[in-house]
């Protein structure tokens, strides 16, 4: 039995898993949530953009700003480790 590297597998919601998706590049909330055919700012927020940032599968452009208009969203390795185990390739 061979342990190679531990499985970095979170539980991703599926609202999660759907914005790891569609993330290309940087983009920003109102990008995310056009693509994502979301109207409701406060719901994407909370069931979508929280829980990727808070589980360490996209990361902030600008961190120290957090509500900066000119914030953009991205992939972190881990995201895109995500992905490439459970995308729809």
């Amino acid at each position: 039995m061979t342990t190679s590297s531990p499985q970095v597998a979170p539980q991703v919601s599926p609202q999660v898993g759907e914005l790891l998706a569609v993330i290309q590049g940087e983009m920003g909330r109102e990008e995310l949530q056009a693509v994502l055919g979301l109207a409701d700012r406060k719901s994407f927020r909370e069931r979508y953009l929280k829980p990727a940032l808070d589980s360490g599968l996209i990361e902030m452009t600008i961190p120290d700003k957090p509500n900066s208009r000119l914030q953009k969203y991205r992939l972190t390795d881990k995201g895109r480790q995500w992905l490439a185990q459970h995308g729809d390739g």
